[in-house]
């Protein structure tokens, strides 16, 4: 492709995403009428009770965009691969998405990048946005960078930071880094269309944070962490999965998530754990004073205020949080 007044209208696009996060991105391009040659996401699955078949959000979106729409089982089928080849695509775009074969991403020749909800090299990995607020950032970001044969590893193009707030959760974090990326992926396809990004390899002088897939085991709240570290716990797995512990009533014991905690740094005497009902409160004793629950999910229920769930249950005496 030539450079000229043309070339950004002319810049044939391949999208690749999944979730809401990549729909920012996808509008955005569409919005600033680039030509959306094709879709890639995954094919519909079954979700819910019943299994219905449900397709993505990107899906949804490039079905009301009337965009072409590619929905491969495996990214490695030369049928696949043909079809992407036939769109003629001049430069890929990836956010959200699962990791590409090479055969795919050295179709264009303007390569193909990907969005990354983080500052690369840090948080590498299937959950940035997480980690970085359970891990207690004062900042975070958005990243484009060229796809390679790893993951997360390929030369960065552009980069912009995104401060953390103290009572940040995933969701708002989530929010900022769509609107945030989506405007960074515009600014990258025209950085590669106007030959004026120059790749730069990733670097690190010191040891990397990562961002490892979120597991029943690491969402489990340790209740031997500090409070600030609890509360960060349960800001950074909010709204998905949610941080979990076991409560026992003294007779049966059941899994409950803990959607909003605040803490109170003062001397009391309970054992870790204990749960103590104090001026319509529900406080958890630690070390430190008191981790206070705002909102729970007990088992088949919905998520309920402390309020809420204080006028239609009672805490009993022996209630407490398995360590």
């Amino acid at each position: 492709m030539t450079t000229n007044g043309n070339a950004h209208k002319n810049c044939r696009i391949v999208f690749f995403g999944t979730p809401d996060f990549a729909v920012h991105s996808l509008a955005a391009v569409v919005e600033a009428g680039y030509v959306v040659v094709g879709v890639v996401t995954v094919p519909d699955r079954q979700a819910g009770r019943g299994k219905k078949l449900t397709a993505s959000a990107v899906k949804a979106y490039a079905e009301i965009k009337q965009l072409p729409l590619l929905q491969p089982q495996n990214l490695k089928d030369p049928q696949f691969i043909q079809s992407l080849e036939a769109l003629r695509p001049d430069l890929m775009i990836v956010v959200a998405f699962r990791m590409l074969p090479p055969a795919v991403w050295q179709i264009p020749p303007l390569g193909t990048f990907n969005l990354h909800a983080s500052l690369l090299p840090h948080y590498r990995g299937a959950a940035p946005i997480h980690w970085a607020v359970i891990n207690q950032e004062t900042e975070s970001g958005v990243t484009t960078f060229l796809i390679d044969e790893q993951i997360d590893t390929g030369a960065l193009l552009l980069q912009e930071t995104i401060p953390i707030a103290l009572d940040e959760t995933t969701g708002s974090l989530h929010a900022k880094m769509a609107q945030q990326g989506s405007q960074l992926v515009l600014k990258t396809i025209a950085g590669l269309i106007d030959q004026t990004i120059q790749p730069q390899q990733q670097q690190s002088s010191g040891p990397l944070r990562s961002a490892p897939k979120l597991t029943k085991e690491n969402t489990q709240i340790n209740w031997h962490q500090p409070l600030t570290a609890i509360c960060a716990q349960v800001r950074g797995l909010d709204p998905y999965p949610g941080a979990w512990t076991r409560y026992s009533d003294g007779q049966q014991e059941w899994v409950v998530k803990i959607w909003e905690a605040d803490l109170q740094r003062t001397e009391q005497k309970l054992p870790l754990g204990t749960i103590h009902i104090d001026q319509q409160q529900i406080r958890v004793a630690h070390p430190e004073g008191w981790l206070i629950c705002q909102a729970l999910q007990f088992p088949n229920k919905r998520r309920l205020g402390a309020l809420a769930l204080l006028n239609g249950y009672n805490f009993p005496a022996k209630a407490r949080f398995l360590l």
